[in-house]
C-alpha cells in the first residue's frame, strides 16, 4: 500500500517537473510569433495595396442615380397603374426584340388587368400543342397558364435580326443589373445626342454612359408621344421609361407586395407575442422566480 502511494507521488513530481515552463523559451516563442505576424501583414499590404481591376471605371459604366420610387418604402407597394402602363410600353416598344420568358399571362390577372382583358390579349395567339395521331404538329389557342411568347424562335434568329447582338430576356433584368430599376430608367433616358469627343464606337453601336463600356447595340427607343396611354397620361420619354421600369421591377419580383404584407403581419404578431411574454414574465413569474423558500425543521 505504502509502495503504491510512493510511486504515485513520484509520478506527480515528475509530471509537475516536466510541465514547468522555461521563461527564456516563452519569450523566444512570443518573439517568433510576433515576427511571423508582422511579416505576414507586411506581405499582405505589399501584395494587395493596389487593387487590381480588369475593367476601368468607364468600362463599368456610369453608376445610375437613385430615384424616389414609390415602392421603395418598407410599407409601400407597387403602383399598379404604372405596371399597366409599363406593360403597354413593353408591348408597343420592347416586345419587338426582348422576351419575357418567365412571365405567364395569369400573373397579370389582378395586378394590372382583369381576366377578360388578359383572355382578349391571348385569344389570337397560337401555341404548340401535342401532335396528332399521325405525328403532325398542331397549334392551339393561348391559355392563361401560357407564358408570354418570345419575338424570336431561338438565339440564332435573334442574333441574325440584330446584327449579331442578342437582346436579353427582360424577365429578371432588374435583379440581374446593378442599380435595379434605377439602371433601367437611366439607361432608357441616358442617350445623348452625340457621343463625347474622343469616344470611338464600334460600327452599328450607340453611346450610352450607363451601359458597361459605353457602346450598346440598342439605340434610343423612347420618344415623346410614341405610345398613347388609355388613361390619358402624357407619354413623355421619362414617363414611359418610369412605367416600363416599374413593370420590369414587378416582373422580376412579383411577390413584392405580398412579401411586405406578410412581413407587416409577422411584425405585428411577433411584437404582440413579445409584449405578452414580457407581461407574463413580469407579473406572473417574477414572484415565483424571486421568492425565498426556507425550511424550519421541527423542534424536537
Amino acid at each position: 500500500m505504502f509502495r503504491s502511494v510512493n510511486n504515485a507521488a513520484k509520478r506527480v513530481n515528475v509530471r509537475s517537473f516536466t510541465t514547468a515552463t522555461n521563461p527564456a523559451a516563452t519569450q523566444w516563442s512570443k518573439f517568433f510569433v510576433a515576427t511571423a505576424a508582422a511579416t505576414g501583414l507586411s506581405a499582405s499590404y505589399l501584395l494587395y495595396k493596389d487593387t487590381a481591376s480588369a475593367m476601368t471605371d468607364a468600362e463599368h459604366g456610369m453608376h445610375p442615380p437613385e430615384y424616389p420610387w414609390s415602392h421603395n418604402g418598407i410599407f409601400e407597394t407597387f403602383d399598379h397603374r404604372a405596371i399597366r402602363r409599363g406593360f403597354h410600353v413593353y408591348q408597343e416598344v420592347c416586345a419587338a426584340c426582348h422576351s419575357l420568358d418567365r412571365v405567364a399571362w395569369r400573373t397579370l390577372v389582378g395586378v394590372s388587368h382583369s381576366v377578360t382583358e388578359v383572355k382578349a390579349m391571348i385569344e389570337e395567339l397560337e401555341y404548340d400543342d401535342e401532335p396528332d395521331d399521325e405525328g403532325n404538329p398542331r397549334k392551339r389557342a393561348g391559355k392563361l397558364t401560357d407564358y408570354i411568347p418570345a419575338p424570336y424562335a431561338n438565339e440564332q434568329a435573334a442574333r441574325a435580326a440584330n446584327s449579331g447582338a442578342l437582346p436579353p430576356d427582360l424577365s429578371l433584368i432588374v435583379k440581374a443589373r446593378h442599380g435595379a430599376a434605377d439602371y433601367v430608367f437611366a439607361l432608357l433616358t441616358g442617350y445623348p445626342d452625340e457621343p463625347p469627343a474622343g469616344v470611338v464606337l464600334p460600327p452599328g453601336s450607340n453611346y450610352n454612359p450607363y451601359f458597361p463600356g459605353g457602346a450598346i447595340a440598342m439605340g434610343r427607343v423612347l420618344f415623346d408621344g410614341l405610345v398613347e396611354y388609355e388613361d390619358g397620361t402624357p407619354a413623355t420619354t421619362s414617363q414611359m421609361a418610369k412605367d416600363v421600369s416599374v413593370f420590369l421591377n414587378w416582373a422580376s419580383e412579383p411577390e413584392h407586395d405580398e412579401r411586405k404584407r406578410l412581413g407587416l403581419k409577422s411584425m405585428i404578431l411577433l411584437s404582440t407575442m413579445y409584449l405578452g411574454s414580457v407581461w407574463l414574465k413580469k407579473f406572473k413569474w417574477a414572484n415565483i422566480k424571486t421568492r425565498k423558500i426556507t425550511f424550519t425543521p421541527p423542534k424536537k
